[in-house]
């Protein structure tokens, strides 16, 4: 018990004397608190919730209550500081003092530079309209320029001047007059058509660059490395771009990522110009992030990923669209080199100078039709013609006074619509538009709709828009069908139907309206009126991004190409084909095939073209797939792969039914290469009907031809004494005769045949016997045989 009772009080004890001290230091610890009077640390959150932020478990002691957040800091303070000052004869770690804060410099005072008080400092702070500034300010003025006043009140005194030095005023005025200069040149270069003019004006520009200006070093700088109107020079254009992209210039970064991605001028390396063509996304560049949707659509040099081409992609779709004008902007000529050159007779789209010149004589002589037709070629551009809307607007005024009603409707369009040529007029466009919707034109009436859909030049009125759109469609014309799209789409006039919202967008694309592609793409991206689908999403802003105005570009490499210039045009294509233009890589494949280029050796023409043709089957292109089966079967640019040729031509065959791929596929199964050998899959069993086919045609193109080529006349005019002779008939009786006499001799060969006898008939069976007899009829019959076999023989040696 006593034991026991000892125990009990010792415990107590123990508690106790805990308890006085943690008291004893709170105290202590509140003491210390309410002494020092500095400013408290505060943090990011609110102070009103710092306690709700520290999370404390509660901690019962022998009784003891539970202390506060702040008291339970303080102590883990100063136990962590007690080791420390307890320690005694240990050295301390001499840590590197904190340096003095620097001092800080007073402000200097800027001398003003121009202005009505020269070679005065600033005063701060000073009034201007009735508000004080305490530095230098552009408020009042429109150019930008820092300015600041010499006396306290500007708006008494008028004293001021600019801040900025001599250096800087020098500065200032070149670029001012460097500025002037490229302005200058810019707008002779959009006026003139002249290659000569062109190049003397690069040279004048190429000056201006030369003095620092950014934009005419961003020009220069292409201009070189295209080869457009001035010498092809790679290395220079590349230090001009790595000059500018240091100065943050989104165009040169994406130059750079295409130098890189393409290795011209620099080793290439892919992770590089993804840097650089993130950067100049990053800067706004709509070529960049073109690239980069086509390279996260395709996975090349990047993780595949539909939603982030999605992405770029819708971007760069948005300022297309925005772009798009109501006369339709320009046209889009893609031409893929190796038909022309393998189809000689194909066409290309491209109108010849003879045939252009052909239809101007004819308009110049009244035709209306040719009038109309030339005057579209110089309203959107396009197969050879330069977009003109001066020459479109006489050609169509001219149709007009002569009453065709598309000339009409496209005046009105054009009046509508407004450019540099023919200022915007909507009274005009009205009248114009009135006068061929009268007459039934579709044109007419969708440009009726479009001024009551918005307001042109009449008041808003939905359901007369919807009339005009909905009889303009019922015709196939393409903008009412988009119109009448678009405000099912937005519920405008009618009720909101997507379902019919989409028919009329399909409609339309399918006459390839780039605003129908845009809006069919918002809808499969958004998932609006059908299943979302990131895919289809993508493919239709691809196409919309590729009628953008960097699409030009594609017929200047045609032309470069035409010209002899395979260099200038091969990088060309390389940077549409880093867009994802499927023609342009297709063109970049023929070009190096061809080695007709000199800026890659020879070693690298094949590999390239390899990876070309590769990215152009990827889109579909079937020739690109017989040539990658091709280049396999040859071993160009890669190891000799019978198997992987096999896969490529039977995808062409199979998913494109391509002729050539299925006879090439026919030569390696009757070889045996890269599959196993199988005749009857060599022999197809449709030669026979496509033997007679093609003798049908044969047949069909000969009675053709004689028929034009009128025989009648042909034989009037024939004298066969002058051409053969007098003569001529017993010359044509003899070879008569020589014909029969070989047909009765061949037909003599065949009688002198003899056709072998059949063999005679099998006997019936005898009726059955009885037992005893049938040895002697089973020895009957072996004579019978026996007499039979040497007869046989007899006729068989007469024959």
């Amino acid at each position: 018990m006593e034991f026991k009772w000892s125990l009990k009080t010792t415990r107590t004890l123990c508690v106790l004397t805990v308890l006085l001290m943690v008291s004893i230091r709170g105290i202590a610890s509140d003491e210390e608190q309410h002494g020092n009077d500095g400013p408290e640390l505060k943090s990011y959150h609110d102070p009103d919730n710092e306690e709700e932020d520290v999370h404390l478990s509660p901690v019962i002691v022998a009784g003891a209550s539970v202390t506060s957040g702040r008291e339970v800091s303080q102590l883990e303070e100063e136990e962590d500081q007690s080791p420390a000052d307890g320690l005694e004869g240990e050295e301390k770690e001499d840590l590197p003092e904190q340096p003095p804060p620097a001092e800080e410099k007073p402000k200097e005072v800027p001398v003003v530079n121009g202005g009505t008080a020269h070679g005065e400092p600033c005063v701060f702070p000073f009034l201007f309209q009735r508000k004080e500034y305490i530095d230098c300010t552009t408020d009042g003025r429109g150019d930008g320029r820092m300015w600041c006043a010499t006396t306290y009140d500007y708006d008494l005194e008028k004293k001021w001047g600019f801040c900025e030095t001599e250096e800087q005023a020098q500065q200032r005025l070149q670029a001012e007059e460097a500025e002037e200069q490229y302005q200058t040149v810019l707008l002779m270069l959009n006026v003139t058509a002249r290659k000569t003019q062109k190049k003397e004006l690069y040279e004048k520009l190429l000056k201006v660059a030369e003095k620092g200006h950014q934009k005419a070093m961003e020009k220069v700088a292409y201009a070189m490395l295209f080869g457009d109107y001035m010498n092809q020079n790679i290395t220079k254009a590349r230090e001009m771009f790595e000059k500018l992209a240091v100065e943050g210039s989104p165009k040169a970064q994406m130059a750079l990522g295409f130098l890189y991605a393409a290795g011209l001028g620099v080793n290439s390396s892919q992770a590089k110009a993804l840097v650089y063509y993130t950067f100049g996304a990053l800067g706004g560049n709509l070529v960049a992030h073109m690239i980069l949707g086509y390279r996260y659509w395709g996975g090349v040099g990047v993780p595949q990923s539909c939603e982030s081409a999605l992405t770029h992609y819708r971007l760069v779709a948005n300022q297309v669209a925005n772009d798009v004008s109501l006369t339709g902007g320009s046209a889009v000529q893609r031409i893929r080199l190796l038909d022309e050159v393998e189809n000689p007779g194909s066409t290309s789209g491209m109108l010849e100078e003879d045939l252009i010149q052909y239809y101007q004589f004819l308009a110049e002589k009244g035709d209306v039709q040719a009038q109309v037709g030339l005057g579209q070629l110089h309203l959107h551009g396009g197969r050879g013609v330069e977009q003109n809307h001066q020459r479109a607007y006489d050609y169509f005024n001219q149709a007009a006074n002569a009453g065709n009603t598309h000339a009409m409707a496209f005046l009105g369009k054009m009046y509508s619509e407004g450019s540099e040529f023919l200022p915007q007029n909507n009274e005009t466009a009205l009248q114009y538009f009135k006068k061929a919707s009268d007459l039934g034109n579709p044109v007419g009436q969708s440009g009726l709709g479009m001024a009551y859909l918005y307001g042109r030049g009449v008041p808003v009125n939905y359901e007369l828009a919807l009339k005009y759109f909905q009889k303009a469609a019922e015709q196939g014309w393409v903008d009412g069908q988009l119109q009448l799209g678009t405000m099912y789409y937005n519920g405008i006039g009618v009720k909101r139907d997507y379902k019919q919202a989409l028919k009329f967008f399909n409609l339309a694309s399918q006459a390839g309206h780039i605003l129908a592609f845009y809006n069919l793409a918002q809808m499969h991206a958004t998932g609006t009126g059908v299943m979302r689908s990131c895919h289809t999403a993508v493919e239709l802003f691809k196409n919309v991004c590729e009628r953008g105005r960097w699409s030009e570009r594609l017929m200047t490499a045609y032309a470069s190409f035409k010209e002899g210039e395979a260099d200038a045009a091969l990088v060309q294509y390389l940077l549409l084909a880093e867009q994802g233009y499927e023609v342009a890589q297709s063109n970049v494949a023929f070009v190096l095939d061809q080695k007709g280029a000199k800026i890659f050796s020879e070693n690298e023409t094949y590999p390239r073209a390899l990876l070309h043709w590769t990215r152009a089957a990827a889109q579909g292109y079937t020739v690109a797939r017989i040539k990658l089966g091709d280049y396999h079967f040859y071993g160009y640019g890669t190891d000799v792969d019978y198997e992987t040729a096999v896969i490529h031509y039977r995808l062409a065959s199979e998913q494109q039914h391509s002729a050539q791929a299925m006879f090439n596929l026919g030569y390696m199964h009757e070889k045996g290469l890269g599959i196993k050998q199988d005749i009857h899959l060599a022999s197809p069993d449709a030669q026979v009907p496509v033997f007679l086919a093609l003798c049908k045609l044969g047949l069909v193109y000969t009675l053709q031809y004689l028929q034009d080529f009128n025989l009648k006349e042909l034989v009037s005019q024939v004298d066969l004494d002058q051409l053969l002779g007098p003569e001529w008939d017993l010359y044509l009786m003899t070879v008569i005769a020589l014909l029969l006499g070989t047909v009765i001799a061949y037909r003599q060969r065949q009688h002198q045949i003899i056709v072998p006898p059949r063999p005679p008939a099998p006997a019936p069976a005898p009726p059955p016997r009885p037992p005893q007899e049938q040895p002697q009829a089973e020895t009957q019959g072996q004579g019978e045989a026996q007499g039979q076999g040497p007869a046989q023989e007899e006729e068989e040696q007469q024959q």
